[in-house]
């Protein structure tokens, strides 16, 4: 059936056409290079162990308020929500398995929210950072 149509196609038309299926095709493939790795921004880094198949974003790929998340997290404080800091149960099991009291929790504001939104960071004992935007159903490892 495609022979029949290409001799009837005007030589742009095709032309078009060729050009929006090369497109669809390299964005396919970068986009699946990229799924495995996740987001991320600069020069590749290679994943740490603890980050080990998981996605991936570079701090500075962060939004903002992610971003002055982690410095009052690195700075221990003042954190503006009262649930910061808290114990993060892993309920979901979207992290490496550890025992209670490992990880720990802290809110991204999120703009236009009035409560505290769906993004989180949490932190592990063993220095790992994770950044949620979908409250807990997804974790992104985060590279500094």
């Amino acid at each position: 059936m495609l022979p029949r149509l290409l001799p009837r196609l005007p030589t742009t038309r095709l032309l078009g056409i060729l050009l929006v299926a090369l497109a669809l095709l390299v964005t396919g493939c970068s986009a699946q290079a990229t799924s495995t790795q996740g987001t991320s921004a600069g020069p590749t880094r290679s994943a740490p162990a603890w980050a080990h198949g998981m996605a991936t974003v570079t701090e500075s790929a962060l939004p903002a308020e992610a971003r002055t998340t982690l410095r009052l997290i690195d700075k221990g404080g003042p954190f503006p929500y009262a649930k910061d800091g808290s114990v993060f149960g892993n309920f979901e099991r979207e992290l490496p398995r550890q025992s209670r009291g490992y990880y720990h929790e802290y809110t991204v504001p999120t703009p236009g929210e009035r409560d505290r939104g769906a993004r989180r960071l949490v932190t592990g004992q063993g220095h790992e950072t994770y950044y949620t935007d979908d409250h807990y159903q997804s974790f992104k490892a985060v590279l500094r």
